[in-house]
Parts: structure tokens; sequence; C-alpha cells
């Protein structure tokens, strides 16, 4: 069985960070192992909430880990709170990210235009180094622009997006997967750029009329344990552009649903069957 370590933090309620990967990645097969980087009573959208930082616990678990000689076949960060957690996560590259692990970056950090709350210039230029240093990165359309020094706009097209990429792959990572494109008001998924080739492809499913918290985290869970369990990447991209769909799907069957989130739980079976199904193929091949 494949491991991956993730890396983020723990908001109690909202459907976000650990706790939508950890079911996600053990649902495809992948064991899920957590590196917590703060605890939340529920995630920022919400008016208040509680706040725990445990920066200081990530270079003590990182040292047992170490000297146990643990490893991974995948690291996967998503949140992290500060400057300093980016340092630590540089740090842990070094420590287990030897040749042939998978270093998944998703630089959750801003949305709608602007950056979240208690994040700055600095922040970012920080993030920048951290994606250089990873070999997939996923971040937001507003994500993209502040990491590639692109002015905002809410009327992006292909053409701007396929730019956005580009630039990101200057960074140093060596592919890119921008969420929230779309072709048109009917459609939206991500569009994925190889840095190597300069070669582009996009992976889209329908668009709903509305949004919901949770789901970018959700399309990077998916992603990271597709990719971990060596699934093609054209797929992987679309398995998570399809998972993110059929959750929101499943969120507005629930005339109940939460407004906080999205009801992934209900969408994990069809998730366990594509994977199922990706195993029988590759073991059909194989004979």
């Amino acid at each position: 069985m494949k491991r991956i370590v993730t890396i983020q933090d723990i908001s109690c309620i909202g459907r976000c960070s650990l706790t939508v990967a950890l079911p996600i990645l053990s649902s495809m097969g992948v064991e899920a192992c957590v590196l917590p980087t703060a605890v939340l009573s529920g995630h920022t959208a919400f008016p208040s909430f509680s706040f725990h930082d445990l920066t200081e616990e990530i270079p003590k678990i990182s040292a047992v880990w170490e000297q146990q000689k643990l490893c991974f076949d995948a690291i996967y960060s998503g949140y992290l709170g500060s400057v300093r957690q980016i340092r630590m996560m540089l740090d842990f590259y070094t420590r287990f990210g030897e040749q042939g692990v998978l270093k998944i970056a998703d630089p959750a950090m801003a949305d709608a235009g602007k950056l979240y709350q208690g994040f700055d210039d600095k922040f970012a230029q920080a993030m920048k180094e951290l994606c250089g240093k990873a070999d997939i990165i996923v971040p937001n359309l507003t994500e993209g622009c502040i990491l590639s020094g692109t002015p905002w706009r809410e009327d992006t097209d292909a053409a701007f997006c396929e730019e956005i990429a580009a630039k990101l792959g200057t960074l140093g990572a060596g592919r890119v997967v921008l969420t929230g494109f779309s072709t048109g008001k009917d459609n939206i998924g991500a569009l994925a750029y190889d840095s190597a080739t300069g070669e582009s492809f996009c992976c889209l499913n329908e668009r709903y009329p509305v949004s919901f918290h949770g789901t970018g985290d959700i399309f990077a869970s998916v992603l990271s344990g597709a990719l971990t369990r060596g699934m093609a990447y054209r797929d992987a991209v679309q398995l998570a552009v399809d998972f993110d769909h059929d959750c929101i799907g499943k969120t507005l069957e629930d005339p109940d649903h939460r407004w906080y989130g999205v009801n992934f739980e209900q969408a994990l079976p069809g998730l366990i069957r594509r994977m199922q199904d990706t195993v029988i193929l590759k073991s059909v091949e194989k004979v």
C-alpha cells in the first residue's frame, strides 16, 4: 500500500483541509499519514472560530519520524499558517523528499481576488519558494495570479489562464494544475500544464450555478491520491474534476445541506468504484 503524508490544518467543522483529505485518501486505498499545522473550531468562513497553532509540534514530529526511518511515497501540503511553517515544509522536503517521492503543494492562501485574512506579500513570496521545490502545484486562479505576478481579473479566458500556468511553470514545479478554469459559463474544471514540454490540456465538467467552501481541498486530495496510486496524469486531473462535480451534485440533492461545505461523504462510493476500476484495468493490461 502506498503511503502519503498530508500537512495542513484541522478545521473541526467545515469539511475542508484534513477532515476531507484523510477520508478521501483512505477511501482511495492510500495509507494517509497526517502532520497537522493548526486546530481550528471551524474554517475561516465562520463568523468566529478558535485557533490553536501547532507550529512547535511540526519539527518534533518530523524528528521522531526521521529517527524511526519512516518514508513516504508522496508529500502533500495544503494550508500553511505562516512563513515559518513554509520554511518547515521546505525542511521536510529535505528530510523526506528524496528522489522518487512525489511532492504536491496546494498553495492555499487566497480566493476571489485576494489573500486570506492574516497573509501578506511576504507569505506569498515564501510560498513561491515552496512551489518551486514541488513536483506539482495546485493553485486556484487567484493564487495563480498572485504567485505569477499577474493582475487579478474576473473575466478570464483560456489564453489568460494558459499565460498564468506558463508563468507558474517558471517557478520550478514540473507540473501546474490550475483549478477554476473554464471555457464558458456552462463548464468548469482545471488546466494542466507541463513545464518541461510547454504542453497543456484541460479537464472539464458541468458547472453548477453555486460555489461551496472546501472544493479546492477536495480536488487536491483526489489528485494527490490518484497520482500516488500511479494513475495517469490526465486521468488523475479528470478524476479530481469529476469528483468535485459529484460532491456539489450530492449537496444540491440534499434540501438540508450545510452552508459551510459539500456532502463529499455521499460521493465517496463512486470514487471508490472509479479507483477499483482503475486497478482492474491495470491488472488486465499487465496480463
